[in-house]
């Protein structure tokens, strides 16, 4: 099993379809990565020899942010929001919808399962 910026990747699958278990890379990436290093699309994990995983190793530490640095800055970004107390910081302090979505009716994934109302008619 290779492992890529701290993730196990699936040997089964092809290198561009196991990329992309690595979070940060989506399939445009995946793509991009395999371009780079020169690996054919059609390739499986299982067929790479060392130094072509080295090779996409180097690649992804040297021009991506993945994995726990991309939640790390993420969670900063959103910290920073917060902290500076505009709308969008407000938003997500209250764990409302944050682009102007309705939450009449609707933003059950934010707002969480649905309370009932003391004395309400039915």
């Amino acid at each position: 099993m290779a492992r890529i910026a701290g993730v196990n990747i699936p040997t089964q699958k092809r290198v561009v379809i196991s990329l992309q278990y690595i979070h940060g890379i989506g399939a445009k990436f995946a793509k991009d990565i395999c371009n780079n290093v020169g690996i054919p699309m059609e390739r499986r994990v299982n067929e790479l020899s060392d130094a072509e995983v080295l090779q996409i190793r180097e690649t992804i530490d040297r021009d991506y942010m993945v994995e726990g640095d991309l939640r790390r800055e993420n969670s900063m970004n959103v910290k920073r929001l917060m902290d500076l107390g505009c709308y969008r910081g407000l938003r997500h302090r209250r764990g409302l919808p944050v682009r102007g979505q309705r939450t009449h009716t609707n933003a059950r994934t934010r707002k969480g399962p649905a309370r009932p109302i003391a004395g309400k008619k039915k």
